[in-house]
C-alpha cells in the first residue's frame, strides 16, 4: 500500500468518524427546542349536593318521596313551601298512627361540625328534628308518637347554602317501660331545674351544653305528657324598688318564655310568674351574690 493510498484511507476514516459523531451528538445542537403545547388545567369538580328522601317502611307502612324538609346552613327553620308529595306523606302517616297508636316515629336531624348552633338544643340536628316534629303536630300527629334525635353528618354537601332533606325517619314501637322512663325524667327535671342568669340591665340568654340538654329534656317531657306544663319564674337582686323588681322578674320570665316558644315549645304549655327580689339564694351585698339572684327558674309543674 502506497503512502498516498494510506493517506486517502485515513482521510476517509476521519470523515466517516466525524459524520457519525455529528449525527449522534450534535445534530440538534443548533436546532430550536420544540415547545410543548400548554397543558389544560382541569377545573376543580364541585362535590355533588347530598339529598335525603322522606322515606318510611316497617312492613306495615311504606311511603317514599325524594322531597323532604330543607334547611339553610346553621338554621333549624324549615324552608317553605313544602312539596305536595311531602304533604301527602305526612297525611298518610297521620292515618297510619290513628290506626296504630302503639307505633312511634323516630326523627333524626343531621348537622355538620361546620355549622353554628343558635338553637336552645344540644345540637342543630335535634333542633331540626324538633322543627319537623312540630310540623307533624300541626298536621294532627300526636307529639307522644314522636321521638327526636340529632346526628353529626359531615358528609352532607349543601346546594346554594341549603341542605336538602337532612332528616331521616324510622318507625318503631312504644317501649313497655315508657311510663317509668317519663317518671324518672320528671324527677330529674324537678331536682335540677333549668336556671337562666341575666345581667343587671339586660335580658339575654346564653346557654351552656348542660342547659341545652335540660331544654331538650323539658321539651321531651312536655311532648309525651299531654297535661304537663312548665313554670317559668323570674327572680331579681335587690337593686332598685321591690315593685320595679317584681315587674323586672316577670319581664325576664316572659322573655324566657318567648325564647322557649321560638325553640319549639308550645306557648300554651308555659306559665310565667315573678318573685322579684323576695327569694334570694345568695348574699345581695356582693356582686357575686346579686348575679346569682338575677335568675329565671324553668321547671315542670
Amino acid at each position: 500500500m502506497t503512502k498516498t493510498t494510506t493517506n486517502l484511507l485515513l482521510m476517509l476514516i476521519t470523515i466517516l468518524a466525524g459524520t457519525y459523531f455529528y449525527i449522534t451528538c450534535c445534530s440538534e445542537c443548533g436546532a430550536s427546542p420544540l415547545e410543548e403545547p400548554p397543558k389544560e388545567v382541569a377545573a376543580p369538580i364541585a362535590p355533588e349536593a347530598t339529598s335525603y328522601p322522606f322515606a318510611l317502611n316497617d312492613g306495615s307502612f311504606s311511603y317514599s318521596t325524594n322531597d323532604n324538609y330543607n334547611f339553610t346552613i346553621s338554621s333549624s327553620d324549615i324552608l317553605m313551601p313544602l312539596a305536595s308529595s311531602l304533604e301527602t306523606g305526612i297525611d298518610t302517616l297521620k292515618s297510619f298512627f290513628q290506626a296504630n297508636p302503639e307505633k312511634v316515629v323516630n326523627i333524626t336531624g343531621y348537622y355538620t361540625s361546620e355549622e353554628t348552633n343558635n338553637s336552645a338544643y344540644p345540637n342543630l340536628g335535634i333542633a331540626r328534628a324538633n322543627a319537623v316534629k312540630n310540623h307533624f303536630v300541626s298536621k294532627g300527629i300526636s307529639s307522644a308518637s314522636i321521638n327526636t334525635y340529632g346526628k353529626l353528618m359531615d358528609e352532607m354537601v349543601p346546594e346554594n347554602n341549603i341542605y336538602l332533606g337532612p332528616i331521616t325517619y324510622a318507625l318503631g314501637e312504644k317501649t313497655e317501660n315508657a311510663a317509668e322512663e317519663l317518671s324518672a325524667l320528671y324527677e330529674k327535671i324537678k331536682a335540677d331545674p333549668l336556671v337562666l342568669y341575666f345581667n343587671t340591665a339586660e335580658a339575654s340568654i346564653n346557654l351552656n351544653s348542660e342547659q341545652r340538654q335540660k331544654v331538650a329534656d323539658i321539651s321531651r317531657y312536655l311532648d309525651k305528657v299531654e297535661a304537663a306544663t312548665v313554670n317559668v319564674i323570674g327572680h331579681t337582686d335587690n337593686t332598685g324598688q321591690a315593685a320595679t323588681n317584681m315587674n323586672l322578674g316577670l319581664d325576664r320570665a316572659n322573655f324566657a318564655k318567648n325564647y322557649l316558644t321560638q325553640n319549639g315549645i308550645s306557648e300554651s304549655k308555659i306559665n310565667t310568674s315573678s318573685k322579684g327580689q323576695a327569694e334570694p339564694i345568695a348574699d345581695n351585698s356582693t356582686e357575686e351574690g346579686r348575679a346569682k339572684n338575677r335568675r329565671t327558674v324553668v321547671t315542670l309543674n
